[in-house]
């Protein structure tokens, strides 16, 4: 037994390791962050990314994969929700601040943005200016 008390086996630690990789890109982040206060279309998700729609849903394909979202369709449209992943997310943002801290960068301001990376979206959709797709 570990000091918390759980015993880890390689099986365990393989699926941990996924869901910390899954987790590890900035923009799947910011999808999670998002789905954890409300279901969402890939299109919304995608605007609040400012990201193409098709990059925006290999991030999610992703996320699943991990387990850490669920999708439902809606006729033509896919909606994500995320799963019980809000005490990751408070938990990762927590040891940025700390490690923030113990380097001596970031501001109270930054903590209190590194809170809330997001923003919801607006319910209706407007025309978004894209991005050229970048490679990742």
């Amino acid at each position: 037994m570990d000091a918390q008390g759980q015993s880890w086996d390689a099986a365990a630690a393989d699926r941990a390791v996924a869901v910390l990789k899954a987790v590890a890109d900035p923009s799947r982040y910011r999808l999670l962050w998002a789905l954890s206060g409300q279901e969402l279309p890939v299109s919304a998700l995608a605007e609040l990314l400012g990201a193409h729609v098709a990059a925006t849903s290999q991030h999610l394909a992703k996320l699943r994969a991990a387990g850490l979202v669920v999708s439902r369709r809606e006729g033509t449209r896919v909606y994500y929700r995320a799963a019980d992943v809000r005490g990751l997310l408070d938990e990762a943002a927590l040891v940025a601040r700390a490690s923030a801290a113990a380097e001596g960068t970031g501001t109270a301001a930054e903590a209190a943005a590194q809170e809330q990376p997001v923003a919801a979206p607006a319910t209706r959709a407007r025309a978004v200016r894209r991005r050229p797709a970048t490679g990742h």
